[in-house]
């Protein structure tokens, strides 16, 4: 049976329909990290040349740098090109002996206010983590000053915290502004959802939730939470220590995966414009 000429172009145009399609559809999102530590001990093997780089081939657009001590996040602001973007955040750790004791420590307190007005990210900086603090460490004077410090220089928590110490940075301050990081680790999803639903100003960050796929899919509970909260969400890597620089195209080729498999638009907001959103970036600049 011979073909018409109408109907062949039909089929090729059809033929290239499907092919654009599935080129857009596995095609890599743009990625805004949010979980971003460039620590003391990375330095060495992982100048910032070689970390821009990563972003580069990750297409990862754009961090929130939080680095022991800060001046691994200035060092990073100052190799990047215009082009990329880096979210600043006040660490609360000047070396490895203030995790236990930072909430209660008044020299934290003045350290952070110290980088918030005159130090070198003077005037860029956007929030104050990333933080370990669990339970009644959360119920301290010094983290309640630090809470308040925050909410009147519009500044972000980000906080890595079981649920109860979540909810007494709220109880602290009902309009704070807080990013959990790794969404509470094993926090339920239908507890995730509930703590969303009371407070409008927690985003969950993503680093370390492993679950979030069952056998290379997305799962069914987290699609729900993800569609239900699609504006709540942000990717991280955390490489908190060496081994996860190595690791980061694969952290973010896992990110990619399971994008993939949502709706365009949810994906889309999951990827980046959470973040551009809630700090006011552009991440798609020339």
């Amino acid at each position: 049976m011979r073909t018409s000429p109408n109907l062949k172009t039909l089929l090729a145009f059809c033929t290239a329909a499907l092919l654009a399609t599935t080129a857009r559809a596995v095609e890599p999102l743009p990625v805004f990290d949010a979980h971003l530590h460039y620590n003391i001990e990375a330095r060495e093997g992982y100048p910032p040349a070689k970390v821009l780089e990563i972003f580069r081939r990750s297409n990862v657009r754009g961090i929130l740098a939080t680095s022991r001590p800060n001046e691994g996040s200035e060092l990073l602001m100052k190799a990047a090109p215009e082009s990329f973007t880096i979210v600043p955040f006040i660490r609360v750790y000047r070396d490895r002996a203030d995790y236990g004791t930072w909430h209660k420590n008044p020299e934290i307190v003045a350290m952070i206010e110290r980088e918030f007005a005159d130090g070198a990210m003077k005037g860029k900086v956007r929030g104050i983590g990333e933080f370990h603090l669990y339970g009644d460490e959360a119920k301290s004077k010094e983290f309640a000053q630090i809470v308040a410090f925050a909410q009147k220089n519009d500044l972000w928590l980000h906080a890595h915290s079981d649920e109860a110490a979540i909810e007494t940075i709220f109880t602290l301050n009902s309009k704070a502004k807080v990013i959990w990081a790794h969404t509470g680790f094993n926090t339920s999803t239908e507890r995730v959802a509930s703590l969303m639903k009371m407070h409008t100003n927690l985003m969950g960050e993503l680093s370390y939730r492993n679950d979030i796929t069952e056998g290379g899919k997305l799962s069914k509970a987290w699609r729900t939470l993800f569609t239900a909260y699609p504006d709540r969400f942000l990717l991280g890597s955390d490489c908190w220590v060496v081994e996860r620089w190595a690791q980061y195209g694969e952290i973010m080729d896992y990110y990619q995966r399971w994008l993939a498999q949502l709706p365009r638009d949810v994906g889309t907001k999951i990827a980046y414009r959470n973040g551009e959103r809630i700090f006011g970036i552009s991440l798609l600049r020339k």
